[in-house]
């Protein structure tokens, strides 16, 4: 039996649909998109509220007193995914990380029966790697014991056990040995993602006109801009092609400076992620994250020293703050969460918008981006209360 949404405003978001329609089919499949057709007997009348695709994070570590790579792995990505179906989300990536290579290890290949698997609300869509290989001078929060140089037999051996769940790896470009492994990965058909580098222009260009086709958390735990020392992010806001992570929860990054992102990349290259820690969603405390304690505070994830560790943001607020902060308009801020990742993963021919014959992976907002439905191949996954 077919599900039917009327009286919707549709941001598919190529297209906006003012008083749209939308029609699911009984397999979980978008059958009809578009404006509104004589109302049928059963159909939802969502009162203009918003309907766009569901949300995909590509850079998240957990979130509700969750860590991907801690406890009962399958018990708590099941939690995971049914709480960030609240948030709008339908399907992300788990980031995971592990002190040494035999722990990276271990990890992958629990993971695999369990994506296999599948979980019941948003989809684990696989596994993001950031790191080993990254800088230490741009450590972020990592404990710097869990930074080493490239190694290729660990990364042959992180593919061989991933057996296709690997989707993303960031890595540093400067470290020797760097390009062999991005090149490897990329093989594979694993996105690279250049990250926690303290390189120069020119390496970091050269990367990005590579196999670095892609940016994690923009700004953050990168060489700055300067007018005679552009750095990594002068090399990005100078790129032609590539696609670019952030998190727009204004503390990790100013609102003027993803303005100066949004006019030299454009609306098509901007991902916007999370990078939620265990703490999001939660009130203020201690967390544990990639091997450092986590203190948050009025929703500020910091280590002990002050470093910035993760964030507590909803991609929905991203969004929000993309649009009323930034000024991006609201077609384009949804795209960012939706359509963009879908593409940097490759999956846009399934999901990432609302078209016929996609996954009917999508969400209901009100006018303040407040989630009021989120549906998963057709099935509700999420509806407040």
């Amino acid at each position: 039996m077919s599900l039917i949404f009327e009286n919707a405003t549709i941001y598919s978001p190529l297209e906006i649909i003012e008083e749209g329609s939308l029609v699911i089919s009984s397999e979980g499949l978008i059958d009809y998109v578009g404006k509104s057709r004589q109302a049928k007997e059963g159909a939802i009348n969502l009162q203009g509220k918003i309907l766009a695709p569901g949300f995909i994070d590509i850079h998240v570590h957990g979130g509700r007193g969750i860590m991907f790579g801690y406890g009962d792995l399958a018990s708590e990505l099941e939690k995971y995914s049914m709480w960030v179906a609240g948030n709008g989300v339908t399907g992300f990536l788990c980031t995971i990380a592990g002190p040494d290579a035999i722990s990276t290890n271990a990890l992958i290949k629990s993971y695999v029966p369990i994506l296999e698997k599948g979980v019941s609300a948003a989809q684990a869509l696989g596994l993001h790697l950031e790191g080993p290989f990254l800088n230490p001078e741009k450590k972020g929060a990592f404990n710097p014991k869990w930074l080493r140089p490239p190694s290729r037999q660990e990364a042959e051996t992180y593919l061989k056990l991933g057996k296709g769940w690997i989707h993303q790896m960031t890595l540093a470009p400067e470290l020797e040995g760097a390009e062999e492994i991005a090149k490897l990965f990329r093989a594979a058909g694993v996105v690279i993602a250049l990250g926690h580098s303290n390189t120069d222009y020119a390496t970091a260009s050269s990367a990005l006109k590579g196999n670095f086709t892609h940016v994690t958390h923009t700004y953050n735990a990168q060489s700055g801009l300067h007018h005679r020392t552009p750095g990594v992010v002068g090399a990005i806001l100078a790129s032609d092609n590539i696609t670019a992570e952030l998190i727009a929860d204004t503390v990790h990054v100013h609102p003027a400076a993803m303005k100066v992102l949004l006019r030299c990349l454009g609306a098509d290259r901007i991902v916007l992620i999370t990078d939620a820690m265990p703490g999001a969603g939660l009130p203020d405390g201690i967390y544990e994250l990639v091997g450092q304690k986590a203190i948050v505070k009025d929703g500020l994830a910091t280590l002990e020293d002050g470093t910035i560790a993760g964030s507590t943001a909803l991609l929905n607020n991203c969004v929000h703050n993309m649009h009323q902060i930034v000024g991006a308009s609201l077609k384009e801020a949804i795209q960012m969460a939706t359509l963009n990742p879908a593409r940097v993963l490759g999956i846009d021919d399934r999901v990432g918008s609302l078209e016929q014959g996609k996954l009917a992976n999508l969400v209901v907002l009100d006018e303040n981006l407040n989630v009021y439905m989120t549906m998963v191949q057709g099935k509700m996954v999420f509806k407040k209360e």
